[in-house]
Parts: structure tokens; C-alpha cells; sequence
């Protein structure tokens, strides 16, 4: 009977309620979306495995590590395996078509990333091939490529046209993982620049570390970094998440007015709704006055339009959420190039369904003020 009440009450002014519910759910939209917006922002942070350790030249990355560091990192205590890698940086057929690619050393490199999963066949013909390459599979359906395709990248940071054979195409255990990589023999980089450019060979861009425990990271950092203390190419070891934060942190004046454009969104959204329980309890003043004759106390007109509050909100709020689902697809769809990993995430929904909850919540509070403390015959001034 109450919710009946409440319904009748919420519709009584079918446009208005409309684009009050219209205006809600076009927030709460936005909302979502700007959410996912910085959650595929920190994608690659919550990706980060706590047992992996990144190691660099401590100048910068764009400057290399000699091949040799190798044996002496995995001869640290704490250390279980080691790879490395180059970031590649080639360009496929023109510049829009840019994803991430680099040369690793594939064995280790796939053993550090089990969240990367490839059959065994396919894991054993990547290995076999110097030639062969791996893409993620959003990737491959992004450029159509098929297993056995020859796949040609031309180098900016190492000249020349380079071909690939696709030989696997792997999938992430989860939505979070990155599934816009290319990945293929650091050999066939190194054998290459051997007859090339020769200063260039045997060098490589990072070592991943797998440690033995995640509370052995810290100091077995520190210690790769002792190794090389004073040398002419000093390192610096950092955490995977760590190493993916250093990048976020770049952006982070964007992510800063990102948040607070979510936030005013919210407010203003607030004030629509405040408007319009301002207005309806306004009209129906008379009838609260008629409910306080009968002997109904405070409490319940509060809750009779905190209820009325609450149905717009969680009608428009619904919407939203529902809406937001097809709109980050499409988003996503739309700059998968800069966001590999765009999907609307539980939490999103969760602060969505809660940013609803405070608009109701919050537009109810000085309409019940006003019904409270309103004499009677003030009340009964206004029938009519």
C-alpha cells in the first residue's frame, strides 16, 4: 500500500517526473562512465602482480642495460626467475594503428606472465620460431589476423622493416588483463642489430624479476640495485605496480579534473532533484497538513517523502546503470587504442548505485524540513 502511495505520488506529475528521471539517469550514465574511465586508467596498476620486480636503468628507460646484468640478478637471494625485454615501438602500416609491442625473451617472460594463456601447441610453436610473434586477442580481431599470418612492423627506435609469423594468439585469464600486446623474440632483435648496428646488440630495455615471496620485494630490490651501485649503468628495481604508477602519475592533473567533473555532475544532479521535491511538496502542502489532523506524526510524512525522493533516484538510477553497460562497449570500441582494458567494473556499479542513494537522500532533506515544522493551519491556509 505504502509503495502504491509512493508510486502515485512520484507520477502525479507524469512529465516532470520524467525529466527528472530522464535527468538522473543521464547522470548517473555520466557518472559510470567517467568511473570506467579512470578505472581502465589504473588497469594496468591492478594488474600488477605483488611477486614481480621491474628493473631499469635508473637515468631513464629509454636507456639500456647491459645483456651481461642477467646472471648477476638471478644470483640474488629472493630472486626465483629472470626475463627481459625491449620496447619495441614498431608501427603497423601507418601511425593510428598503434599498440604496445615488444621483444622478450619468451620462455621466462610467458613463465613470469601466467595471466597470458596460450595453448600448448600454440606456446610450443612460439618458442620453436625465431620469427613467430604472439598477440593478445583483442589485438588480432582488432586487425584481423589469423594464426600463420606474416605480420610486417616497421621500427622507429630500431630502423627497418621487420617480419613477424603469428603463431599464437593468447587470452587473459580476466577482464583485466591486457589483451592489446604484441610480443616476439628478443633474439631476433639482437641478431639483427648484431649485423646492423652493432653497438646496439646485446642490450636490453628491462629485466623482470620474479621473486620467491612478495614481502622478499623490497629487499631484494634493494639488493639487484646494490649490485650496480657506481657502475656506468646504474639500476633502479621497483615493484610491477610501483613501475605502473610512475606512468599513471604523469597523467594525473587529467585524473584529478576527471574525479571532480563525476563529483559536480552529482551535485548538479542533486539540485534538479532537490528542485523537484521542492516543488512537489510545495503543491501538496496542504495534503501534509490534512495528514498531521489525522494524527500521523512527523516520522511518517518524513519517510512518505524521503520514499517519494528515493523511487525518482532509484528509477533514473537504475536506467543509468543499465544504459552505461552498451555506452562503455561502445566507448571502449571507440578508443580501445588508448584504453586496452575498458569494462564497467563492480565497484563502478556499486558507487553508482550509492551516488543515487545520496542525491535521493539529500534532495529530501528541506522538503521534510519544511513539512515538519509547518503549523497546521498554515498547512490547511493553502487547499485550494
Amino acid at each position: 500500500m505504502l509503495l502504491k502511495l509512493l508510486l502515485r505520488n512520484a507520477f502525479r506529475h507524469r512529465l516532470r517526473t520524467l525529466l527528472t528521471i530522464g535527468g538522473i539517469a543521464v547522470a548517473i550514465l555520466a557518472f559510470g562512465l567517467l568511473r570506467t574511465v579512470i578505472t581502465a586508467w589504473y588497469a594496468g596498476v591492478a594488474a600488477s602482480s605483488a611477486n614481480r620486480l621491474v628493473t631499469r636503468n635508473a637515468i631513464s628507460l629509454i636507456f639500456p642495460l647491459p645483456l651481461s646484468y642477467k646472471e648477476k640478478i638471478r644470483a640474488v637471494d629472493g630472486v626465483s626467475i629472470v626475463s627481459y625485454g625491449n620496447w619495441f615501438g614498431g608501427v603497423y602500416i601507418e601511425e593510428k594503428n598503434f599498440f604496445a609491442n615488444f621483444a622478450v625473451e619468451p620462455i621466462s617472460y610467458f613463465d613470469l606472465y601466467p595471466e597470458f594463456l596460450l595453448s600448448d601447441d600454440e606456446r610450443a610453436a612460439f618458442f620453436r620460431e625465431r620469427k613467430a610473434c604472439v598477440a593478445g586477442q583483442k589485438l588480432a580481431k582488432r586487425f584481423g589476423w589469423k594464426i600463420g599470418d606474416t605480420i610486417i612492423l616497421r621500427g622507429t627506435i630500431f630502423p627497418g622493416n621487420w617480419e613477424f609469423i603469428l603463431h599464437a594468439i593468447y587470452q587473459g585469464k580476466d577482464k583485466t588483463i591486457d589483451e592489446n600486446q604484441f610480443f616476439f623474440h628478443w633474439e631476433y632483435l639482437n641478431e639483427t642489430l648484431r649485423k646492423t648496428i652493432a653497438r646496439r646488440a646485446d642490450q636490453v630495455g628491462f629485466y623482470m624479476i620474479g621473486v620467491k615471496r612478495p614481502d622478499q620485494a623490497a629487499a631484494t630490490a634493494e639488493a639487484v640495485d646494490g649490485l650496480f651501485k657506481n657502475s656506468y649503468a646504474e639500476t633502479l628495481t621497483e615493484t610491477e605496480k610501483a613501475f605502473q604508477m610512475s606512468f599513471v602519475s604523469m597523467s594525473e592533473a587529467i585524473i584529478t579534473v576527471i574525479l571532480l567533473v563525476s563529483y559536480v555532475i552529482i551535485v548538479i544532479i542533486m539540485a534538479v532533484v532537490a528542485n523537484t521535491m521542492a516543488m512537489s511538496v510545495r503543491e501538496r502542502m496542504g495534503e501534509y497538513a490534512v495528514f498531521k489532523t489525522l494524527g500521523f506524526g512527523s516520522g511518517y510524512l518524513a519517510g512518505l517523502i524521503l520514499g517519494e525522493s528515493l523511487t525518482l533516484t532509484a528509477v533514473g538510477g537504475l536506467l543509468g546503470i543499465g544504459a552505461t553497460f552498451p555506452a562503455a562497449a561502445a566507448f571502449g570500441q571507440a578508443v580501445g587504442q588508448f584504453f586496452p582494458i575498458f569494462h564497467v567494473s563492480a565497484e563502478t556499479i556499486w558507487m553508482d548505485m550509492a551516488a543515487a542513494a545520496i542525491v535521493g537522500v539529500a534532495a529530501a532533506v528541506i522538503p521534510i524540513w519544511r513539512v515538519v515544522h509547518v503549523r497546521i493551519a498554515d498547512g490547511l491556509g493553502r487547499i485550494g
